[in-house]
């Protein structure tokens, strides 16, 4: 059986559902090693580390 709507759905309803679809605000954490703002988890762009290891060489 596929799936079919009972009833119609008016546009406000449908509005109404869709309207919860916002972007949230990026969150960013303090580097532990040179205390930039960066995503968390990953590797810190200004210098390189990620969990407090040298990862990549920046110049």
């Amino acid at each position: 059986m596929s799936i079919c709507p009972k009833n119609k759905s008016s546009k406000s309803h449908r509005d109404q559902r869709r309207a919860n679809w916002k972007m949230s605000a990026v969150n960013l954490v303090k580097c532990s090693k040179c205390g930039e703002l960066m995503m968390p988890h990953r590797v810190c762009k200004n210098c390189g580390t990620y969990n407090k290891k040298q990862v990549i060489d920046v110049e």
